[in-house]
Formats: structure tokens, sequence, C-alpha cells
């Protein structure tokens, strides 16, 4: 699963420097993938790119951004479940291309 910023996000990007794939962005900021810049997901706040996360997977043991939501604003989507073994893919993939 990626985790999600859900609308409690107080936008305090308390989570942005804790992501190791640099997968948290700031509302309205448009988000990059190998170089490449995408839409913004959220213009409201703090959100994820759903494609970058992998629940810090192949760095930490927990997703480190829901450890340090001072709100509680970050929850596992679970619309996005992964297994293990694909977010360790998925995090292959950001080391080839680029995060």
């Amino acid at each position: 699963m990626a985790a999600l910023i859900t609308d409690e996000c107080i936008s305090c990007n308390a989570c942005e420097a804790e992501c190791p794939n640099d997968a948290i962005y700031g509302a309205g900021d448009s988000w990059l993938l190998g170089g490449e810049s995408n839409e913004a997901l959220n213009s409201d706040h703090t959100y994820i790119a759903h494609e970058k996360c992998t629940e810090c997977v192949g760095f930490y043991d927990e997703p480190q951004c829901i450890s340090v939501c001072p709100t509680d604003a970050i929850i596992m989507d679970p619309e996005r479940v992964e297994t293990k073994e694909q977010l360790l893919t998925k995090k292959e993939h950001l080391d080839k291309v680029g995060r």
C-alpha cells in the first residue's frame, strides 16, 4: 500500500523531509519521476505521489511519514495494496530512473 495524506493535513510538511523516495510534495507542487514533471495531485494540502511511495521498504521498517505527522493525517491507502516484493521492485525502479 502506498501511504495517503488525508484532508486532515495541515501542510506543515514535516513528512516531506522524512521520505527517502522524495514522494511527498507540497500543495499544488508538481511531482517528479525520472526527471519528468507531473501535474500536482492535490492543491489543498501536502500529498504523496503513490507511484513513488514504497512505504519506506528497503530503507526503514515502517513508513517514516506516518511517525512524524503531528495530526495523524497520513494513513495507508486501502486502494493501493502492494506486497513487499512489489514495493522492493518499485524501489529498484526508482533507483534506476531517479527520484
